[in-house]
């Protein structure tokens, strides 16, 4: 479980917000909004341990499973688990069949493992889409491109002897998990990092995660928690500072004619609209460079 400040709690009002606005403008940004299916257990099985996620959809997760994952259990918690990681699917099969970027307005849950979630992440939906992909010949590698600003652990477990999938993490050195098994390709921080050095560092390593990885399709997290004002965070990325990253990251798979299925992640900031304003952004710039890439194929999941 992350070690969250005293009285703070995990914000979910941002998810709820954050669909509302982006429904509110979506004809201004040129978008269609779209209810994905929950993932099915063969999607989960490919990943997860079959007895964890028959705990987890049972309602039989034991008190330090619930703890690690800092949710208490309900069928509301279980339903949405599926959803998260149906809506990544979803985005990641219409970014292919698009050749374009899409969008999950959830998504992001790297800390969950093969037998247990963790850090309020309970399916890891980036593995979880990577395989469902794979498995149906819709690509042959996959670049996870992970910028939460916490070392996504699980990821790096669950591909470790998977080489059809990537993992790419660049995140906060000092900061949750503890124990950071290592991905393919990973970038711990210092505490302050701020915009520019963030950047010439994202530059330099996304160059040589493609060239490792030499994907046909990626998987992007953009956290809002790399953000100067998130609790969690520990690093001083601005709002101009992460818009910068997105651009960047989502404008070089345009260039490289690489399909982007873009997923929330993390945002822990006290104001729930710096959270929103941040992923907001984020989708817009998605949006913006959908159009530019194939301006009759919009798509954003919900």
């Amino acid at each position: 479980m992350l070690p969250l400040p005293e009285g703070h709690r995990f914000p979910m009002a941002k998810y709820r917000r954050l669909h509302e606005r982006v429904e509110a403008a979506a004809s201004e940004l040129g978008i269609e909004l779209r209810k994905a299916a929950p993932a099915c257990l063969d999607d989960l099985h490919r990943v997860h341990d079959p007895a964890y996620v028959a705990r987890v959809l049972g309602g039989t997760l034991s008190s330090s499973e619930q703890r690690r994952i800092g949710f208490p259990w309900s069928p509301a918690l279980a339903a949405r688990a599926l959803r998260v990681s149906g809506a990544t699917i979803a985005a990641l099969r219409c970014a292919i069949e698009t050749r374009s970027i899409s969008v999950t307005l959830a998504g992001g849950t790297h800390h969950a493992a093969h037998a247990h979630g963790a850090g309020y992440c309970v399916f890891n939906d980036s593995v979880v889409a990577a395989r469902h992909v794979l498995s149906e010949r819709l690509a042959t590698r996959i670049l996870v491109v992970d910028l939460d600003v916490h070392h996504g652990d699980g990821t790096a477990s669950l591909v470790a002897d998977d080489p059809r999938i990537f993992a790419f993490s660049m995140h906060a050195a000092r900061n949750y998990p503890a124990l950071k098994p290592p991905g393919d390709l990973d970038v711990p921080l210092p505490d302050g990092t701020g915009d520019i050095e963030y950047l010439a560092l994202l530059e330099r390593h996304f160059d040589e995660a493609i060239a490792r990885a030499r994907p046909d399709a990626v998987i992007y997290l953009a956290g809002a928690d790399p953000y100067e004002h998130d609790r969690l965070g520990f690093l001083k990325l601005t709002k101009a500072g992460l818009a910068a990253r997105d651009r960047y990251v989502l404008g070089s798979c345009r260039a490289l004619g690489l399909p982007v299925a873009v997923s929330m992640a993390g945002g822990y900031a006290e104001s729930v609209e710096d959270i929103v304003d941040i992923h907001f952004s984020t989708i817009a710039i998605a949006a913006s460079m959908a159009r530019e890439l194939r301006p009759d194929q919009r798509r954003a999941q919900s």
